[in-house]
């Protein structure tokens, strides 16, 4: 599996069927530790072998792993960081792309954070490696300004990991990364940086520049809106990635991000024959749910059609999860069947609850209709 792979699966949380910390296996290690004993022979392979699978590996999940790695290297390295960081860097030259290297990095997060000139420049070299977005957040805390304009200077980069890195670093609410508190209250020192990149030739750097976005939209919407607003228009990827950036306020039915988007007021669109297959339904089945939607607008408009399952949590509130289900043009006084199946089995990113359930159908960001359903 590459980066890109992992990133996608770490960002969508899509990882019930996949266990990534199981990368991290006896195979891998071997290969790893015969790559490191030929660029510094010195490399105590069973020391390191016997701190490393200790009787807490097998409950370690993905990224308690990475840091007992870097933690297990650290013992086994020279304990001066420069030179341990010579060697690392000197072994990270030969391997390819590949997630499970991200303990490089975050080997200078750990061991690092004091010596700011060589951390970054191996910052800069690890996230091609594999990425450094996490590892860079402690240094952006501590060394705020400097750190900002030298991301700044990144995302003029000619190599577009190091590019993806000023954004998706800054970024304020990085999924499995420390927020940066400072960036929730006032994102001004981003905006530069997303500015140089919003129409980057790569679309992992631009795809990164909306994650940034959005994540910033939930502290500061109209800030966001306004940046649509703005770029919105320019050519097909810049709307591509301003859509991607008002994503969270669109599943809120945000009535500007929505009217960017040409999604009109749908107050003449109606839903009708709303039946869902159980109104019991075991934890690890699934139900049918189906509907019908008309409107009488008068005239083709566009529609987004989304709905809304309630969970029951574990204190007993619901919380909304939205689901999209198309996002099409729809012409007046016809009537369109859906049909979908919703599953209720437990993930790695979501556990069901016994109790009350609700389903809601909602077009253009209002919930027009719903079912209750129970979970036994």
């Amino acid at each position: 599996m590459d980066f890109y792979l992992f990133t996608y699966l770490l960002k969508n949380k899509k990882m019930a069927d996949f266990q990534l910390k199981d990368k991290y296996n006896t195979s891998f290690f071997e290969e790893f530790t015969t790559h490191f004993q030929s660029i510094y022979p010195e490399f105590p392979k069973a020391k390191f072998f016997e701190s490393l699978f200790d009787e807490e590996w097998e409950m370690r999940e993905l990224k308690q792993r990475m840091r007992h790695i870097t933690i297990c290297l650290g013992k086994v390295l020279p304990k001066d960081y420069r030179m341990a960081l010579e060697i690392m860097k000197r072994v990270g030259a030969d391997l390819g792309e590949k997630f499970e290297y991200m303990f490089f990095p975050d080997f200078v997060e750990v061991y690092g954070l004091d010596d700011y000139e060589a951390s970054v420049e191996a910052l800069q070299l690890f996230t091609m490696l594999c990425s450094s977005e996490f590892a860079v957040r402690p240094f952006i805390m501590k060394y705020t300004k400097t750190m900002m304009d030298l991301m700044l200077e990144w995302a003029k980069s000619e190599n577009h990991h190091i590019r993806r890195l000023a954004s998706e670093g800054c970024r304020p609410r990085l999924p499995w990364g420390m927020s940066l508190q400072e960036f929730k209250k006032n994102p001004a020192a981003i905006l530069p940086i997303l500015e140089i990149l919003k129409d980057d030739e790569s679309e992992y750097v631009r795809r990164s520049v909306a994650n940034n976005l959005n994540d910033i939209s939930k502290d500061h919407s109209d800030l966001v809106l306004n940046i649509g607003e703005s770029w919105f228009g320019a050519n097909i990827n810049r709307n591509k990635l301003v859509k991607h950036a008002l994503r969270t306020l669109l599943k809120k039915g945000n009535t500007r991000a929505m009217l960017l988007f040409g999604f009109d007021n749908p107050n003449e669109v109606y839903f009708t024959h709303l039946e869902i297959s159980l109104l019991k339904i075991k934890i690890g089945n699934s139900a049918t749910f189906s509907f019908k939607l008309k409107h009488t607008k008068g005239e083709t408009i566009k529609l987004r059609i989304e709905y809304a399952v309630y969970y029951m949590k574990s204190n007993g509130t619901q919380s909304r999860k939205i689901f999209q289900l198309t996002e099409n043009t729809f012409e007046t006084d016809k009537i369109y069947a859906f049909k979908r199946k919703q599953h209720f089995k437990n993930l790695t990113t979501r556990k069901h609850y016994v109790g009350s359930h609700r389903l809601a159908l909602v077009v253009n960001g209002v919930e027009k209709v719903e079912i209750k359903f129970e979970l036994i």
